[in-house]
């Protein structure tokens, strides 16, 4: 996983369990968890996660637009997923070490009807489908969300 995503993706997480009012405080709270960044650098992962300022009952705050959000976090979501398989009663996603409880997070905050749970391990998620029926339906939707390179325009197969 790049640097960039790995940065992204701890945002995210620290603005989900934080309140964070200014880019200063997030910048120590990173380097703090070894990640040196610039407010330059910040200002950009903002604008691609989809950051906006809100004021709430406890002054302004840094929170995660969860319309420009979805979309970024399911592109890192996507890098994190390497491989999916079914058997005749769930669906098993494996992850890049350590990352399956965040891809587990994600696919429960799906709120799919078609998914009853998630169980995570380090890099293992077990999902739960509502019926034997929606196996398939389940498998193909995480397989969407996983990262596919683009093929070259002149790429023959052979």
């Amino acid at each position: 996983m790049s640097a960039k995503l790995k940065r992204q993706l701890l945002i995210k997480e620290i603005l989900n369990n934080e309140s964070i009012g200014n880019q200063e405080l997030l910048g120590k709270i990173l380097k703090n968890n070894g990640i040196e960044v610039t407010q330059a650098t910040l200002s950009r992962d903002f604008a691609e996660l989809g950051v906006v300022r809100s004021f709430t009952e406890s002054g302004v705050r840094y929170v995660l637009n969860s319309t420009e959000s979805g979309k970024q976090i399911q592109k890192l979501i996507g890098f994190e997923i390497l491989s999916v398989i079914s058997n005749e009663q769930v669906v098993l996603v494996r992850t890049l070490a350590g990352r399956a409880p965040g891809v587990a997070h994600y696919i429960d905050r799906l709120n799919r009807k078609e998914i009853l749970g998630t169980l995570a391990g380090d890099d293992t998620v077990l999902i739960i489908p509502d019926s034997i029926a929606n196996i398939n339906r389940v498998e193909r939707m995480i397989k969407e969300m996983m990262y596919q390179p683009p093929v070259p325009e002149n790429y023959q197969e052979i």
